[in-house]
């Protein structure tokens, strides 16, 4: 592949991924995803 068709598209793949994660915390899941974090972390160490 190309070494500007590569720089090109993983410009396209970043840009869409900060799209997405700029949804998801407009959608208000930032909060979802980190409970459910702390719940995997607390059951791994045996805490909960």
């Amino acid at each position: 592949m190309n070494r500007n068709k590569k720089r090109i598209l993983q410009l396209m793949m970043g840009l869409a991924a900060v799209g997405m994660i700029g949804y998801g915390v407009y959608r208000g899941e930032v909060s979802i995803v980190l409970n459910k974090a702390i719940n995997i972390c607390l059951e791994c160490i045996g805490l909960g």
